[in-house]
């Protein structure tokens, strides 16, 4: 089939995952509804069952994760950190070869900050660029896949205008995502004053929101200018809107979606498209139209970095998202991998019960001792389906040897051009101490 996109044939454009389907492993940290601090990391028991985490996945051939580092966590005090726990992590994900991409800011914040404050833009910058220093110290060279902050648009919305976080505003949205916004492309141009080689991954919704049936012509137009509201964080980023923000095209790397079985509704009144469309509904829109139509107006790969669904539809649902990734990949769009998050179930964030029934791994709770971790086995065999349709699809678009190195060139030189000044720093450095 011929390709009706550009693809993965253009320079300077080398998957850096090291598998096509990744896990995510929920990581927010960030105050509920209630005014509560939720830790998910530990409260799903990833933090104390790491290795047998990490170890569980090989039997799905995923190497690649999606960590958050905990700012609220690393920075208890301003400007000094303790990357212990992260340590903990990098170690244990270089030991069992898992790549880890790391989230800085995973809905959570420090208790003194909110996007609203004055500081919150300086202070997550400076977190960026100890982040690196304190990253390279531990691997000088690797790959690194940085998410600054995840998905804005909903944060914005959570916190701005719903009260479901900090700040907890009414009406507020554009100011917490202008604020949220400021801090990210800030902390992208620190990340990569350190290091010109890291890779910025956004995760972003990906949402269709449609008029209601028998709609007015104000409905419909209502209905698009809500659509284009989710570009709002991306646009930023890439210096189209709020240019004082100093965002930049290149400051956008990979393209990262997140989309669930209810990313669609109706406005005003909020029902959820049913996903099934057992009965055909026009305002309906597949996912692999919303994947080609960020595409069409960005140009940069794609990933969906978050999917699932909740309980005994969870097979279907993978099912579904398989023949929409195939179809994407079919007309030669760079789609990089798809991150089934979360990969071990969780609860609410502000009741902490009842466990939604949604990873690959479904958990048994004890009292005493972390969640066990017992595979839904219907789940496990859709996802072993849908990589064996993956894999057939990406054999028909794959590259050819020569485009693939010249695809690693511009990359490959932008490392090497850093290793060489970084060592010709420390050596400088090492005459200095000398004299």
């Amino acid at each position: 089939m011929k390709n009706n996109y550009p693809g993965e044939n253009f320079i300077g454009s080398s998957n850096p995952f090291s598998s096509f389907w990744m896990a995510g492993y929920e990581c927010t940290d960030h105050l509920n509804a209630f005014g509560h601090r939720v830790d998910f990391i530990n409260t799903t028991g990833h933090l104390q069952l790491l290795e047998e985490d990490y170890g569980q996945l090989s039997q799905f051939s995923i190497t690649t994760v999606r960590e958050g580092i905990r700012w609220s966590m690393v920075e208890k005090t301003p400007y000094h950190y303790d990357w212990s726990t992260v340590l903990f992590m990098l170690e244990k994900g270089k030991e069992m070869g898992i790549q880890q991409v790391w989230d800085l800011c995973h809905f959570g914040f420090p208790d003194d900050l909110t996007p609203l404050h004055p500081m919150f833009a300086r202070r997550f910058s400076a977190l960026c660029r100890a982040f690196v220093q304190f990253y390279r110290s531990f691997d000088p060279h690797g790959s690194l896949i940085v998410t600054p902050i995840n998905e804005v648009s909903f944060l914005s919305w959570l916190g701005g205008d719903a009260r479901g976080t900090a700040p907890y505003c009414n009406h507020n949205g554009w100011e917490v995502k202008y604020g949220l916004m400021k801090a990210y492309i800030e902390g992208v141009a620190a990340l990569r004053e350190e290091d010109p080689t890291i890779r910025i991954l956004t995760t972003e919704p990906l949402v269709n929101m449609v008029p209601p049936l028998n709609a007015t012509m104000e409905d419909i137009e209502r209905a698009k200018l809500f659509n284009e509201y989710q570009y709002q964080a991306v646009d930023m980023l890439c210096g189209r809107i709020c240019p004082e923000l100093g965002g930049k095209p290149e400051y956008l790397d990979i393209l990262g979606f997140n989309y669930y079985y209810n990313n669609q509704w109706i406005i005003d009144d909020w029902q959820f498209l049913p996903w099934l469309n057992e009965e055909p509904d026009h305002r309906w829109v597949p996912l692999r139209q919303s994947l080609i139509t960020a595409y069409e107006r960005y140009q940069k790969p794609i990933a969906i970095t978050e999917t699932s669904h909740p309980q005994e539809d969870r097979p279907k649902w993978m099912k579904y998202v398989a023949e929409e990734v195939k179809a994407v990949l079919k007309q030669g769009i760079p789609l990089w991998g798809v991150c089934i998050y979360p990969i071990i179930d969780r609860p609410d964030w502000d009741h902490l019960t009842p466990w939604h029934n949604a990873g690959l791994w479904d958990v048994e709770l004890k009292e005493g001792e972390p969640p066990a971790r017992v595979l839904y086995e219907p789940f496990a065999k859709a996802l072993l389906d849908a990589q064996k349709q993956i894999a057939n699809a990406k054999r028909h678009t794959g590259l050819k040897p020569a485009m693939a190195v010249a695809q690693n060139f511009n990359y490959l030189s932008k490392t090497i051009t850093w290793i060489i000044t970084t060592r010709l720093h420390q050596a400088l450095m090492q005459v200095e101490t000398v004299k």
